[in-house]
């Protein structure tokens, strides 16, 4: 692959740009950890938080879990009260890596599963989630990763020749969604490996 087969690079944020952890908090908030793991696995779900990446309100999403679970209310509403927490710093190696590719002139943009108010609290945090062309951000599309239609609005939005878009993702569900797309995609472990990846593409900075 020559250097000129990518013009776009898109990156996702959560565990490539930035490290998102929920155990943080609640590992002060639930010390036990059988109780905390519970809780995760049955109360404050990943299926209830994707919910919210899909564009649900953070008020309806808690009605929702204190009807069922009316004991463990505090806990629940401590998930969006704390997640400030969860979020506690960025990947540096990797946001050097973007950094550089918009320095040299590649054309840089994001593309998230990410709640809507949760992402410009992010934003007013990580000045670097302001530093490329833009962001598609699932809650606001009402759409999530893997499904064709985030990849194609995000192309829409950005005027992206699919075939020459690079997708940098730690999920293989949303890596394989991209090629499903028409995208170039690599499943991101770490900025080593993303590194070495661009160069493999061709893609310098």
């Amino acid at each position: 692959m020559t250097q000129s087969s990518i013009n776009h690079v898109v990156f996702d944020i959560g565990r490539v740009l930035l490290h998102y952890d929920p155990h943080i908090p609640f590992s002060r908030i639930i010390p036990d950890e059988d109780d905390r793991r519970w809780f995760f696995e049955n109360v404050c779900t990943h299926d209830w938080n994707v919910e919210q990446d899909r564009g649900r309100d953070w008020k309806e999403a808690e009605e929702l879990l204190i009807e069922v679970h009316p004991d463990h209310e505090e806990n629940i509403r401590a998930f969006r009260g704390n997640w400030h927490e969860m979020v506690p710093h960025a990947y540096e190696d990797s946001v050097v890596i973007m950094r550089a590719l918009i320095r040299s002139g590649h054309d840089v943009t994001m593309l998230t599963n990410f709640a809507s108010d949760t992402f410009r609290e992010a934003q007013e945090r990580f000045d670097f989630l302001n530093e490329t062309r833009g962001v598609t951000v699932s809650g606001d599309v009402g759409v999530i990763k893997p499904q064709r239609e985030i990849y194609d609005a995000h192309v829409t939005s950005f005027a992206l020749e699919p075939s020459a878009t690079l997708f940098i993702d730690d999920s293989p569900a949303n890596v394989e969604g991209a090629r499903a797309a028409g995208w170039h995609a690599v499943h991101f472990i770490g900025a080593d490996k993303l590194a070495s990846d661009l160069e493999k593409l061709g893609v310098t900075y």
